[in-house]
């Protein structure tokens, strides 16, 4: 029963992810604004890289992905 209850929300995660994926890609992009200038290159750089894979994944329709990916850039943010 419990089984056939998870199996029937499955449909329902993935449009949830698809709306977090801009919400994750505008966070990024405000931290960078604001304190940009202060990262180390490296970590701006990795950061960007992670940004711009999660909206691919995202325009691609992979938003379990691109949610992981996201992810990885906000904690590499401090977020």
């Amino acid at each position: 029963m419990f089984a056939l209850a998870v199996a029937a929300m499955l449909p329902l995660a993935a449009p949830a992810q698809a709306f977090h994926c801009p919400v994750d890609i505008a966070k990024i992009d405000k931290v960078l604004a604001s304190t940009g200038k202060m990262l180390p290159a490296d970590i701006k750089s990795k950061v960007t890289e992670l940004r711009n894979a999660g909206e691919k994944l995202h325009n691609a329709g992979n938003h379990g992905g691109a949610v992981k990916v996201l992810a990885d850039a906000l904690k590499l943010l401090g977020q």
